[in-house]
């Protein structure tokens, strides 16, 4: 006999996309913590409501619209600046709060999770040509926002000298390019960047993942993105993850975004392999 459960089927539904929704979270907040638990308060509401959970629509916009309507529920996100671990997180959300309503949403949906403009008006509640319009204001506002010192870790010299001159075309400095965890390190040590972009798998079979966290252990909080063709090391829910995370293959846009993202935030939480 068979029994059918909606609450199960609803879990098994939303379990796939669970992983791109914390990504997507954290690089809103700037933080693992924030946006962990956005996420978890997601999950809650649509297990106690689920008709906030649009069962006409792709899970996955299903899902995300639900996210969006508990983050504008709650407004923008605050940070306990009594705590030195967020006080700079709470700057940084100051920062953001200056931006144009609902440009970093619309510009994280589209070149990092991928969302067609059509879906991110169904995930925001507008239509594709607004949405079109808050990524090209989201782009514009972020990248006069800051410009900075940017790290390199990365073993593939084809995709380093990509990476180089994307980020050097938005006005970056770039310090240098690593192509191992020993380089890594010595790179950081004459020049300490402002943000770091890295692989996490690198020439000589050393983790790029160690390689950052010797460098935080030097300077303490700098902004990293991981760029990376295997994202499943990185998306468990297991172990500490990154706020800002890229899967290989990347797009131009992509880069873009992420780096102007992080550059938003001054803290980075460290990780640590299992």
């Amino acid at each position: 006999m068979t029994t059918n459960n909606p609450t199960l089927d609803l879990s098994d539904t939303i379990a796939q996309d669970l992983p791109y929704l914390r990504r997507y979270a954290r690089a809103l907040t700037g933080s693992q913590r924030t946006g962990d638990n956005y996420a978890a308060a997601t999950l809650e509401a649509i297990l106690q409501e689920p008709s906030i959970f649009q069962r006409d629509a792709e899970p996955k916009v299903a899902l995300f619209n639900a996210f969006h309507r508990i983050w504008s529920t709650a407004g923008a996100p605050t940070a306990d600046t009594e705590d030195p671990r967020t006080r700079m997180e709470s700057a940084a959300l100051d920062h953001m709060a200056g931006l144009t309503s609902n440009t970093r949403e619309a510009l994280l949906l589209s070149t990092i999770e991928g969302f067609s403009f059509e879906n991110v008006g169904k995930i925001m509640g507008i239509d594709a040509s607004e949405a079109s319009g808050l990524v090209d204001i989201a782009i514009a506002e972020m990248e006069r926002s800051m410009a900075g010192k940017v790290m390199i870790i990365e073993d593939e010299a084809i995709i380093a000298m990509d990476i180089h001159s994307i980020v050097s075309e938005m006005g970056h400095q770039i310090t240098g390019i690593a192509r191992t965890r020993s380089s890594a390190v010595d790179l950081g040590a004459k020049d300490k960047p402002d943000l770091i972009l890295a692989d996490i798998q690198l020439a000589d079979n050393s983790s790029g993942i160690d390689a950052v966290n010797d460098i935080l252990g030097q300077f303490g909080d700098i902004p990293v993105i991981f760029i990376t063709a295997f994202p499943e090391r990185l998306l468990t829910g297991d172990k500490p993850e990154p706020a800002f995370m890229i899967a290989k293959p990347y797009s131009e846009e992509q880069v873009r975004s992420a780096v102007s993202q992080a550059m938003f935030f001054a803290s980075t939480e460290s990780l640590k392999e299992a």
